[in-house]
């Protein structure tokens, strides 16, 4: 699959994707973040979420949701950058922008049978985790990978300045 057919600019050409995935009863897993710098961290917990059904699904902060949650100084990457290094990924099965404060739209649309974040997240906190619950689906939390974060990315460069 080219990385370019993985990038969806749009909910309904995703959605229209995601019907055939479930026709084939695959289990569609979900996750969203900003993913700025992609780290070793990241393609680790992304390839666990794969292993978790058929089916990743990244929903990606714009960059104008970055900034709002990360600071003036983020992102690093641009969305364009950052939407095709995780396309290039063959545990990303699909990439689509978002730019609300949270997933939940996209959650309630997709309807994945799987949500996952990373473990610096108790489940009852995890936007969409409710939703998911009550639809029958799962929601996991995967370990972080210690010594791996964009943060400490960003603080090692401006330190060798």
């Amino acid at each position: 699959m080219s990385i370019i057919s993985k990038i969806y600019s749009d909910i309904s050409e995703l959605i229209s994707t995601l019907e055939k995935v479930k026709n084939k009863k695959q289990k569609i897993v979900f996750t969203n973040g900003c993913f700025d710098i992609l780290h070793k961290g990241h393609v680790i917990y992304l390839e666990e979420a794969k292993n978790l059904g058929d089916f990743l699904i990244v929903a990606l902060n714009s960059d104008l949701s970055v900034k709002n949650l990360k600071g003036e100084s983020r992102p690093i990457v641009d969305e364009k950058g950052r939407m095709a290094v995780l396309a290039a990924l063959e545990c990303v099965d699909a990439v689509l922008l978002f730019d609300e404060e949270t997933p939940i739209n996209l959650i309630k649309k997709i309807n994945p049978d799987i949500l996952v974040k990373g473990g610096d997240y108790p489940i009852h906190t995890i936007v969409g985790s409710d939703y998911v619950l009550q639809q029958g689906g799962v929601v996991k939390t995967l370990s972080l990978i210690e010594g791996y974060s964009t943060t400490l990315i960003e603080q090692k460069i401006k330190n060798s300045c």
